[in-house]
């Protein structure tokens, strides 16, 4: 039970890793940018030119100081040859002799160093050839990669050039909803200004400033009222015209013709209503005192010659 628990934790972790690691990988490729890339490459390729270069003039100096002592040990023995010479010459072998075994020690030790120089002698040209074929590769690297960050700065600038054009890019999208809600507000201004001048002029609301004149209104509902009953009128003249009608004691068009000037009348003359004749009250009631109570229908005034009911 142990063993399957650790394994699941250990399941579990690897998973959690490689989760972690896929994130990391998309956000680092998200972030990176091809042209930093390349001039980073090209940096590093310079760097290791320049230790190679470096490690050939390393070579060459040591080259150069095996030489130094090649000369010298070559002169040594030369001397000590010219020595041992000039010993013989004076009859003194010993010397001559240990002139002799120097010039061997000079000359072994000379012989080594010819090994040494031939050795650095070649490393040197090995390096040589390298630094120089890595300068080609660093030239050819370094034109490729200019190439590729012209192409790249080329299609990000068309890329976005493309993406304005469509509307899609982050920064048109943000200027066009703008301009959305910008045209949204205008218009719902516009219809809240129509639908307050509508209801200002129906009389719905009043200026904040005033009060409303009542007066004027009930002047203008007669106003209203007189303008529809002139219409009325006109139209009932019009109809009254055009419908035939003959009337006893005229002549065939002298109905016509009367209607006519009846309807021309009514339509000229503006339409008044009867004004209402206004009585106090103290005169309305005089006027119901001075009528006799009690009295017959007949004894009435203008109603006495009327006959009633049962007459002959």
């Amino acid at each position: 039970m142990y063993m399957k628990g650790t394994a699941a934790r250990m399941g579990v972790m690897k998973r959690v890793s490689l989760v972690f690691k896929a994130k990391a990988n998309k956000a680092l490729d998200k972030m990176e940018d091809p042209r930093e890339t390349l001039d980073y490459s090209y940096q590093r390729q310079l760097e290791l030119l320049t230790k190679v270069r470096r490690g050939v003039a390393d070579v060459a100096t040591s080259r150069k100081r095996v030489e130094l002592q090649m000369n010298q040990l070559q002169q040594s023995a030369n001397k000590l040859e010219d020595q041992a010479r000039k010993a013989l010459s004076m009859g003194r072998e010993d010397l001559a002799r240990e002139a002799l075994a120097r010039k061997s020690s000079a000359q072994s030790q000379l012989n080594d160093l010819q090994v040494q120089y031939a050795q650095l002698q070649a490393e040197e040209e090995k390096l040589t050839v390298a630094s120089q074929r890595l300068q080609a590769k660093v030239d050819a690297f370094r034109t490729r990669k200019e190439t590729i960050k012209a192409t790249y700065t080329a299609a990000e600038a068309q890329t976005r050039i493309n993406e304005a054009f469509s509307g899609i890019s982050e920064e048109m999208g943000d200027v066009g909803m703008a301009i959305q809600r910008a045209e949204d507000k205008t218009a719902q201004m516009q219809a809240r200004a129509g639908a307050i001048d509508e209801l200002m002029a129906s009389g719905a609301l009043d200026d904040i400033g005033g009060h409303r004149d009542d007066i004027q209104s009930e002047l203008d509902m007669i106003s209203a009222g007189s303008d529809v009953e002139r219409e009325m009128a006109r139209l009932k003249a019009e109809l009254t015209a055009s419908a035939p009608k003959q009337i006893e004691g005229s002549g065939p068009n002298g109905g016509s013709q009367a209607a006519q000037a009846q309807a021309q009348q009514a339509q000229q003359a503006p339409y008044a209503p009867p004004a209402p004749q206004y009585t106090p009250p103290q005169q309305a009631d005089e006027h119901q005192q001075t009528q006799p109570a009690g009295l017959p229908v007949a004894d009435l005034p203008g109603l006495g010659g009327e006959p009633q009911d049962g007459d002959g």
